[in-house]
């Protein structure tokens, strides 16, 4: 019984230690967010709402600044929280988890491995969908297949989601569309499809709902085609990419290549080599700001979605895309080179 008492006593003694010396180390201290997409867009207002709840749940209660790191489809802002990012703690961002199902179909530029990141988590598993202008013509996908020429779709690149989901989308389903890559974020590409450069988009429909609210609402904006396993409630009427697949490799290629990837899109990392205790601090801050009721609140004044992984949890689905069939990936590659 002593003895037990005393383990006890010991383990207590142990866990107020860490707390105080994170108290210690985090205390005046200011915590940077990494977003790889631009202001204004999915991952910019998810860091901002979650930077304002946040600092609470750290010991020390640091403050939280956001740091828009545009580029390369968010691949310059995952170089850099792989690579350069000091790994002390005090820097953990967003990019788009599309580049994890990039590297392993060994797309070019991807070139350091998304497995040595400390994963903090997912706040939301994202659910595609595609949404045209009025100016399209296209209010339908039977109207989307009689297209006399390609529906423009805007993207930021190569493994990015905004990217890969269409590229998918056209080879399993033979929908005739053009990507436009090289935008910076969904902020850019909403404001190119307002302003007649492209005819739509693709991304989810978590952030979509938000962002592109105004067009969506005056219908000057549909979705016409929904990418994920099960139906978006909030669009019942709208068809399902899965349900107008015609072959089991179509149905395998939607399912590999967009809707199991959707989910980590939003995933928060860490570098590589930060301290163990201090990414459980993140993890634990992270898991706590989703439930924060202050937060909650927030999100559901502006229409954000909860819908959270654990670094656990996003680990593990990481490892999964690392074990995809080989001829799958050949044919994933293909499809998303971007050529």
């Amino acid at each position: 019984m002593k003895t037990r008492l005393h383990c006890w006593s010991l383990a207590v003694l142990l866990i107020v230690t860490s707390v105080g010396w994170a108290d210690d180390f985090y205390r005046g201290k200011t915590v940077r967010i990494i977003v790889g997409g631009s202001a204004g867009g999915g991952f910019d207002t998810y860091s901002r709402v979650m930077a304002r709840h946040m600092g609470r749940h750290i010991p020390g209660n640091p403050a939280l600044l956001v740091e828009n790191m545009t580029g390369a489809g968010t691949l310059i802002a995952a170089k850099y929280l792989h690579g350069s990012a000091k790994p002390d703690g005090l820097t953990f961002g967003i990019f788009n988890g599309g580049l994890i199902l990039g590297r392993v179909l060994g797309m070019k530029g991807i070139d350091f491995d998304v497995r040595e990141l400390q994963f903090i988590g997912v706040p939301v598993q994202d659910s595609t969908v595609c949404s045209l202008r009025k100016e399209s013509g296209v209010g339908s996908v039977e109207q989307w297949y009689a297209a006399k020429s390609p529906i423009k779709l805007g993207g930021l690149g190569p493994g990015n989601s905004v990217s890969d989901v269409p590229r998918v989308v056209r080879a399993a389903l033979d929908l005739p569309l053009q990507m436009v890559d090289g935008y910076k974020g969904t902020a850019e590409v909403r404001m190119a499809a307002d302003a007649g450069e492209l005819h739509g988009a693709c991304w989810a429909w978590e952030s979509m709902r938000v962002n592109w609210s105004n067009a969506l609402k005056s219908g000057d904006t549909k979705v016409v085609l929904q990418v994920a396993m099960k139906k978006i409630p909030d669009l019942p009427n709208v068809p399902a990419a899965m349900d107008l697949a015609k072959s089991d490799e179509a149905r395998q290629l939607l399912k590999a290549g967009a809707i199991d990837p959707a989910a980590i899109v939003r995933v928060y990392v860490t570098s590589p080599r930060t301290p163990k205790e201090r990414v459980q601090i993140l993890r634990n801050a992270f898991a706590a700001t989703l439930t924060d009721p202050d937060f909650l609140a927030e999100t559901k004044k502006i229409n954000l979605d909860v819908n959270p992984l654990s670094g656990e949890e996003v680990k593990k689905i990481v490892d999964d895309l690392f074990k995809l069939p080989a001829p799958m990936v050949t044919k994933l590659g293909g499809i998303l080179s971007g050529k």
